[in-house]
């Protein structure tokens, strides 16, 4: 009896895991009670099946369009501004933020206070623009080759990279998304990863390995880059994480 309780309240709590990870990382009208953001970053295991859900959506979309006729750029297109919108661009967000506060200002406060400011810069809009671009081209590249499984695994390996930074880096600031949501274990850390290289797996077979090696090395230089810039992550370390290594898996895939 004791077993069958244990049981359906860790079910219980996967699946609130999920929809609270989707509420949090997506747009998407999910219904929710008010307690359901107490386990805060201890639901992050879930990141990566939110790419899933993404992938999913895009996949189909991607599908459709190209049934109907549309060229492969135009399509792409189409995919990243409604990625954009499923989103309601966080992560470009978080990217622009990095970009303008990491390289404009001298040190830790000024740099916090940069991100932390609404209006982007220089920095933020070039890297959106470099980003978009890049993206844009891979995935062009992609619906031309038919890779499909590609547009499943990158979005899923992305969102598993950011509990992983989560875990490794100290909260840079008291306040903010990331720090309200808390620090995961190196357990939860773990089994985003395992997530997302298991469906990198069934996606890519072998060229999973390669994916892996590349997100670690741009993992890696991300919690190195934000380390020196800010002592710590932020939301917005975690947004730029996603769109970095989707960048980088999308262009060395299909680059």
């Amino acid at each position: 009896m004791r077993l069958q309780m244990y049981e359906n309240d860790k079910r219980r709590y996967e699946y609130r895991d999920i929809a609270v990870s989707l509420a949090l990382l997506t747009r998407l009208p999910i219904p929710l009670k008010r307690d359901s953001f107490t386990r805060g970053a201890r639901a992050a295991w879930a990141y990566p099946l939110v790419g899933v859900v993404i992938s999913f959506i895009l996949a189909t979309l991607s599908g459709f369009l190209l049934w109907l006729g549309l060229e492969s750029g135009a399509v792409a297109l189409v995919i990243l501004a409604t990625s954009v919108v499923l989103t309601g661009a966080m992560h470009e967000d978080g990217l622009a933020d990095c970009a303008d506060g990491f390289w404009g200002g001298w040190e830790k406060d000024r740099r916090l206070e940069i991100m932390k400011d609404s209006q982007i810069g220089s920095y933020g809009v070039i890297a959106l623009v470099l980003s978009l671009a890049a993206r844009w081209w891979a995935l062009s590249l992609l619906l031309d080759q038919g890779a499909y499984a590609a547009l499943i695994a990158v979005p899923v390996v992305s969102r598993a990279a950011m509990p992983v930074v989560m875990a490794a880096l100290p909260h840079a600031r008291a306040t903010g998304l990331s720090h309200a949501q808390g620090r995961p274990d190196a357990t939860v850390a773990a089994s985003a990863a395992g997530i997302g290289f298991v469906i990198a797996v069934l996606m890519l077979g072998w060229s999973a390995f390669s994916v892996a090696i590349l997100a670690a090395l741009t993992i890696a230089a991300v919690i190195a880059i934000a380390r020196a810039k800010i002592g710590g992550q932020t939301g917005d370390v975690l947004g730029a994480t996603q769109q970095l290594v989707e960048v980088v898996l999308l262009i060395s895939l299909f680059g």
